[in-house]
C-alpha cells in the first residue's frame, strides 16, 4: 500500500467521525459511530485475560472496522434496520472493500466474513461486546434521551448474544443491573 491509498482509506474512515449514532453520551451529546467503535475495540483489549484462548487481536480488528459500512449508509438503530438497509451496507461496503490494496481487502474481507457467520469465539466475543457498548452507553445518557422502546429493549438486547460464555451472561446481568437501577433512580427524581 503506498502513501496515497493508505490517506484515501483514512479519508473514508474518518466519515464515521460525523456519523452520529441514536444513542447519546452521559452529558446528552449525540455520540458519533467513531467513539462507540472505539470503545467496542477498548471493551476487547480489557478483556484479554478473560478470554486467553481467544485471538484478542483478531477481535480488537473486528471490533475498529465492525461499522465501516455505516460510512456509506449512515447509523440506523438496531430496531429500525430492515434487512433492505442491511443488504444495502453490506454492498457498498463490499464494493469498497474490494477496491483497497490487496493485502488489506484479504484481511477486512476475511474478517467480515468470520464477523457475518459467527462460527468462531473471536466472531461471537466482538459480536457481544458490540452490542453491549450500546447498552452500556444507554445506561450512561440521560434517562430522557430514550425513545418508548429502548426501556424494554435495554431489559432483553443481547441475552442471547452472551449465551456462549459465563464470564459475558455474567456482564449482561451487571449491565441489566444498571439499566434497573438507572430507570428507578431517574423515574423517583421526577
Amino acid at each position: 500500500m503506498n502513501a496515497r491509498e493508505y490517506l484515501d482509506i483514512l479519508h473514508v474512515a474518518e466519515r464515521l467521525k460525523d456519523t452520529v449514532r441514536h444513542c447519546t453520551t452521559s452529558k446528552g451529546r449525540p455520540e458519533s459511530v467513531a467513539e462507540h467503535s472505539w470503545r467496542v475495540a477498548l471493551m476487547a483489549f480489557l478483556l484479554r485475560d478473560e478470554f486467553p484462548k481467544a485471538d484478542m487481536n483478531k477481535v480488537v480488528d473486528m471490533c475498529l472496522i465492525h461499522d465501516l459500512g455505516e460510512c456509506f449508509t449512515g447509523d440506523i438503530p438496531t430496531f429500525l434496520k430492515s434487512a433492505s438497509d442491511e443488504k444495502t451496507e453490506e454492498a457498498l461496503l463490499g464494493e469498497w472493500v474490494a477496491s483497497l490494496p490487496g493485502g488489506i481487502a484479504e484481511r477486512m474481507a476475511s474478517l467480515y466474513e468470520e464477523m457475518k457467520e459467527q462460527s468462531t469465539v473471536e466472531a461471537k466475543l466482538y459480536k457481544a461486546l458490540d452490542k453491549f457498548e450500546a447498552l452500556i452507553q444507554h445506561n450512561e445518557s440521560p434517562l430522557c434521551t430514550w425513545s418508548d422502546n429502548e426501556y424494554e429493549l435495554n431489559m432483553t438486547y443481547a441475552k442471547d448474544t452472551a449465551a456462549f460464555s459465563e464470564w459475558l451472561t455474567g456482564l449482561r446481568k451487571e449491565i441489566l443491573n444498571d439499566t434497573l437501577e438507572k430507570i428507578k433512580n431517574e423515574k423517583t427524581d421526577k
